[in-house]
């Protein structure tokens, strides 16, 4: 009985010191279950020695260690006297019942296959719905544009080329084959082919070069469909019409602009990637 009493006063001396080491410092309760992250009535039991009233035993003591530790008073002590009063669990028990075979009935397992099969049957759905999403953008990177702009200048080439063929007489009919050859004319223009056309009266020009892909639609004043396509990065493109013109450019943060020769920020008519303006 006398050991009981003697356990008992000890684990009540700890909750007082921390009671008068709180009062030392100034701070009430509140205080210092805020900068524990405690619940106020576990402060209060811990003063009061209602050591019971705490989670399981580890937890107990780790909570008058943190407790004591802030107080900046000797935590091990104080631990090591309300340790009596604190429950052990079983940690023996708890792991032989971990080491438990789980029974599991043949429902259970039918259950388990069904799920199994249907979640592989989900996943290689989303496998192929994400190739063919690859392979769409795979194809349309590789597409190559030639700007309708730069179209009625092809013709203009075929006679430049042969000209300079006839310069190298050695070479004349390779040179000739070359010129000719619709690749040659489209990625090997000359500086006359490339020249820009004047524009036409009460025409305005616009004028789009395209570090990475972008999707571009142009309308002019009546409403007509003056570019609509998907730009390959490293390509430009020259629109001329008559103003108002709409226009929708994706990807535009990307994309570098000039209207009559004036540089257009598309900043601040950017809204997710994609922006949307009149140009007069």
């Amino acid at each position: 009985m006398t050991d009981s009493a003697d356990v008992a006063d000890a684990a009540t001396g700890v909750g007082d010191e921390l009671a008068r080491g709180r009062a030392a410092l100034g701070l009430s309760i509140a205080d210092i279950a805020q900068q524990l992250k405690f619940a106020a009535r576990q402060i209060e039991a811990m003063e009061q020695g209602r050591f019971e009233a705490l989670p399981s035993g580890t937890f107990a003591r780790g909570m008058v260690r943190s407790y004591a530790r802030l107080l900046k008073l000797d935590a091990e002590p104080l631990v090591g006297r309300m340790a009596a009063r604190v429950a052990v669990p079983d940690n023996a028990g708890a792991v032989a019942s971990t080491r438990r075979p789980i029974p599991i009935t043949d429902n259970d397992r039918r259950t388990n296959l069904i799920y199994a099969a249907s979640s592989v049957a989900i996943l290689a759905l989303i496998a192929v719905v994400v190739f063919e999403w690859q392979s769409e953008r795979s194809n349309a990177a590789r597409l190559s544009f030639v700007p309708a702009a730069q179209a009625p200048h092809l013709t203009a080439q075929a006679p430049h080329l042969t000209a300079q063929a006839l310069v190298e007489p050695q070479r004349t009919a390779a040179a000739s084959a070359v010129a000719m050859e619709p690749s040659n004319l489209i990625f090997q223009p000359s500086a006359e082919a490339t020249a820009p056309s004047a524009v036409a009266e009460g025409n305005r020009r616009i004028v789009m070069k395209f570090d990475r892909a972008s999707w571009v639609e142009v309308r002019g004043r009546d409403g007509k469909t003056l570019l609509s396509r998907l730009n390959a990065a490293g390509s430009e493109q020259i629109v001329e019409g008559q103003p108002p013109f709409s226009l929708v450019i994706g990807n535009a943060q990307h994309v570098r602009m000039s209207y009559e020769d004036r540089q257009i920020d598309l900043a601040p008519h950017v809204k997710v990637e994609v922006a949307r303006f009149t140009l007069d």
